[in-house]
């Protein structure tokens, strides 16, 4: 297992820090196209939570600044920085769109890659040729948010599409020069520890480079809410979540960069599980349990 940190200082020469920056754009399974309301652990910030509902109006270029000069001081002058267009689906507009934005990315100062969250259903033909042409100017890692590889369950998180949608856009991504970056969640409805096991399996089945992990976790205002106030779902606690990250690294290849090992909601709309709160706590206890 190599760690993201790790990564990037061997990659870059020196640890990097993430840009955060929001489109305004929206997902297929919130605007009717395939489906409402989103996935039913998803905020209406979307998965990007922490860098929506502060940028209105702002350009990519304002928002990498102001990102750039919140961490600046901590991060030195000889880091590198990393443009996250990290809200919702980011490759769900118009190519010409997407285009200009990318380019605007890479322009910035201090940025040296970039790295787009997206779906796998979100990737048609010319939406990939920008996408190569932007690996060709720089690093370019592409984000999926896969969660599960089990149809089933992605039907009830309303996810709106079929698991081999993301093993071809996972080729796709690679064929263009792209760094594929996997999203899995740990603890889904009705999920049993083989399934997630069989999650990660199709992951490096499929060749994603990396990969991040979280356990569910429960959101107020969202579908979720309402079925773990039913007692509908149950939430991991922090030592069975981290047995199951554990074994999911196992299965991965030695090459495997491991990006996340859990999130954390903000703390103004999280509801459980409690343990995500104390990050310190939980980054302290990933350190001590995988020697990092």
């Amino acid at each position: 297992m190599i760690t993201a940190n790790r990564y990037f200082r061997e990659l870059f020469g020196h640890k990097m820090y993430k840009a955060s920056v929001s489109l305004g754009v929206t997902c297929p399974n919130r605007d009717g196209s395939k489906g409402t309301g989103g996935c039913i652990f998803c905020s209406e910030g979307g998965s990007g939570e922490f860098a929506a509902g502060c940028v209105s109006g702002k350009t990519v270029s304002e928002q990498i600044k102001r990102a750039v000069d919140q961490v600046s001081e901590k991060a030195g002058k000889e880091a590198g920085y990393i443009a996250y267009f990290q809200s919702f689906t980011n490759t769900y507009c118009d190519p010409v769109f997407l285009e200009r934005v990318l380019e605007e990315a890479s322009s910035a100062e201090g940025i040296e890659a970039v790295s787009v969250a997206t779906r796998p259903d979100c990737l048609g033909p010319e939406i990939l040729d920008v996408l190569e042409a932007q690996a060709k100017r720089m690093p370019l890692f592409v984000e999926l948010g896969l969660q599960t590889s089990n149809d089933e369950t992605a039907r009830f998180i309303n996810r709106c599409y079929e698991t081999e949608e993301y093993i071809s856009a996972v080729r796709a991504l690679k064929d263009i020069g792209a760094n594929v970056i996997t999203h899995i969640i740990f603890g889904l409805p009705g999920e049993t520890r083989e399934m997630m096991m069989e999650t990660v399996r199709t992951c490096v089945g499929a060749g994603s480079d990396g990969y991040k992990f979280t356990c569910l976790y429960v959101l107020k205002d969202t579908p979720l809410e309402k079925l773990f106030a039913d007692n509908e779902v149950e939430i991991l606690e922090m030592e069975e979540y981290f047995d199951i990250v554990e074994e999911a690294i196992g299965l991965l290849p030695e090459t495997a960069v491991v990006h996340r090992f859990t999130g954390d909601g903000p703390k103004k709309l999280l509801i459980a599980p409690e343990w995500t709160k104390n990050k310190r706590q939980v980054v302290n206890y990933i350190n001590r349990r995988f020697g990092l």
